[in-house]
């Protein structure tokens, strides 16, 4: 998706006059990775699917608020992947809402997240244990910019921080990171 960033820019323009050409091309270019990274965050490929088809669905109706906010940052990719995120925890919350058990009868059991726990998995060792240990909103710095490649613009739109906030828990989880592998 980075290397059809300018492209998708432009697509969405088009897509915010009404183009449907556009928008059927824009799906085609940045449907692909949105559904990876989507997948990364939840196994249930229905819920994926689900999630995917509201934030186009979203991506059509809003094209025109992509060009007004573009001239204070984010680019489409960062736009794109903002949307797909905040859909996939309505979905989530949505189905915790309808599997939810009564208070009385729900065991108190305090888990790691899936996403933390293969985070964890994957660099293992020394490394994971330091993760495990980071604050869970430097984690989510961490894990937007690392592993999901996006800039502090991007990491920015999708965490809905400042980017001077993105900058200083990104600066103190390598500070962390740094002192907990020492």
């Amino acid at each position: 998706m980075r290397a059809n960033v300018p492209d998708a820019e432009r697509l969405l323009r088009r897509v915010a006059q009404g183009d449907l050409a556009a928008f059927d091309e824009l799906y085609r270019r940045t449907a692909p990775a949105i559904a990876v990274r989507l997948r990364r965050r939840c196994s249930d490929d229905g819920l994926v699917a689900e999630v995917l088809q509201d934030t186009y669905l979203t991506v059509w109706r809003a094209a025109g608020s992509f060009a007004d906010l573009r001239p204070r940052g984010g680019g489409a990719a960062g736009w794109l992947w903002t949307i797909a995120a905040r859909r996939l925890v309505d979905a989530l919350r949505r189905q915790a809402r309808r599997l939810e058990a009564p208070a009385e009868d729900v065991p108190v059991v305090s888990i790691p997240a899936a996403e933390d726990e293969a985070l964890a998995g994957t660099v293992g060792g020394e490394l994971g244990a330091a993760l495990a240990e980071l604050a869970p909103e430097l984690r989510a710095v961490l894990r937007a910019m690392v592993l999901d490649g996006l800039s502090v613009r991007e990491t920015s739109v999708l965490l809905g921080l400042p980017e001077g906030t993105v900058k200083s828990r990104a600066r103190r989880a390598r500070n962390a990171m740094r002192e907990a592998l020492s």
